[in-house]
């Protein structure tokens, strides 16, 4: 990311988190959308790693903060912390491993246990480009998804196909969601401005200021400039 477009003045900070077995492609999802990057050498995540994009959602900017974690059992306790304030979630799994498929409704119910209930949830077909060895048929997920209320969608980070989709789908519902909420707070508090303070209770925040978590919205936050390395 330019330094400019780094700089450049947002609305709202989302929060937003990986989920999926290891090596179903999170962190190369998550390159291929910050940094429009694709490792073949990619190795495991070890504990947190997050980047962050600005989007544009009609008038707004949203600086989406999406976090990637090791799908490695051992590092299970870190799971509160993680979800924590998170607006959206990408269940990944890969096509080509049925067992990471298998697996989304343990994910589906860990993020259900420590996330919101209004988190928004899209459901990820990983490595689409390898349909030679495909193990999961794309009605599957289809299928699951439907059940579930999810949103669904193929992805392949290698071709960058439906990358930018995936993550648009969930930021872009984040932001009806959040949108929708302020608009009720503020209307059972009399308020007619668009922020709410981070009790929720209808205050007025200036444009600018930090809100703090209305459960799940930071708007306008400073990010540390020793964090610049994991952005575009």
């Amino acid at each position: 990311m330019a330094e400019d477009s780094y700089e450049e003045e947002c609305d709202y900070l989302f929060k937003s988190v990986l989920i999926g077995d290891s090596a179903v492609g999170k962190s190369n999802l998550l390159s291929r959308f910050s940094k429009d990057e694709f490792r073949l050498d990619s190795k495991p995540t070890i504990g947190v790693e997050f980047a962050y994009r600005n989007v544009h959602v009609g008038d707004k900017i949203i600086k989406a903060q999406i976090w990637d974690t090791a799908g490695q059992e051992r590092f299970r306790a870190i799971t509160s912390s993680y979800y924590r304030g998170a607006l959206g979630a990408l269940l990944i799994y890969d096509i080509t491993r049925r067992t990471t498929f298998d697996n989304i409704k343990k994910w589906l119910f860990e993020l259900r246990e420590f996330a919101n209930p209004d988190t928004v949830v899209v459901l990820v077909g990983n490595k689409s480009d390898l349909r030679q060895s495909r193990e999961v048929e794309e009605e599957e997920g289809k299928s699951l998804a439907e059940s579930e209320g999810l949103c669904f969608l193929e992805t392949s980070a290698l071709e960058n196909v439906n990358v930018e989709e995936a993550f648009l789908v969930m930021i872009k519902r984040i932001h009806e969601v959040v949108t929708q909420r302020i608009a009720s707070d503020n209307k059972s508090n009399g308020v007619a401005t668009s922020h709410v303070n981070g009790n929720g209770n209808g205050t007025v925040v200036p444009v600018g200021k930090e809100i703090v978590n209305i459960h799940e919205v930071t708007a306008t936050q400073p990010v540390s400039s020793s964090s610049k390395c994991c952005f575009q």
